[in-house]
């Protein structure tokens, strides 16, 4: 026996003869997509804001001032965990199904924030930029794929991009606190517009 199905659809398309799902039809489905995005928020926040932080950062620490490679280091191993976190995500979803991955991203990235927090040296700061790059590459690739199966199929598509549009979001938002934590004279300016 075969099922007949339109190219690319999931083979329910026909079930509901003149039956169309708009992206607010399903609350649930638009709660899911949007609590699951969250992960791609925090990836964009994470690779921008660290551009504003690293002044502060190299204030409060003096080898890191004097040192590039430092600097450099600091900035670029949240993306080194990332890819990491990407790599063994797949495996991860395979293994442990998308809600643990999901779970477990979540809680790495925060033990990730407080060992940041709490760094008492930068060494200890690239160790938290390491492993909060580990929860955003696990959420990277187990959110679009969270997405997409719960998804119905004639809105799946931009269900699935919202991840990448709180991406984006994430980066304008860091880039709005770097702003807000800077001391230049026009965000008065700003603040009274």
């Amino acid at each position: 026996m075969t099922i007949e199905s339109l190219p690319g659809s999931s083979g329910y398309l026909d079930s509901g003869a003149g039956r169309k799902n708009s992206y607010f039809s399903n609350p649930y489905v638009l709660g899911l997509t949007l609590t699951a995005s969250i992960g791609g928020l925090l990836f964009g926040y994470d690779t921008g804001v660290i551009s504003g932080a690293l002044l502060y950062i190299r204030d409060d620490f003096e080898m890191v001032d004097r040192s590039n490679f430092l600097q450099e280091t600091i900035v670029s191993m949240a993306l080194v965990g990332a890819v990491i976190g990407a790599a063994a995500g797949g495996w991860m979803n395979d293994a442990c199904g998308r809600k643990k991955a999901t779970l477990f991203a979540d809680v790495v990235f925060t033990i990730g924030s407080i060992v940041m927090a709490a760094a008492p040296d930068p060494y200890i700061l690239i160790f938290g930029r390491l492993l909060v790059g580990l929860g955003v590459g696990v959420a990277s690739i187990t959110a679009p794929v969270y997405i997409a199966e719960a998804s119905p199929s004639e809105i799946r598509g931009g269900l699935v991009s919202t991840n990448v549009l709180m991406i984006t979001g994430g980066q304008f938002l860091s880039y709005l606190v770097n702003l807000a934590f800077t001391e230049v004279r026009f965000i008065l300016i700003f603040c009274f517009l």
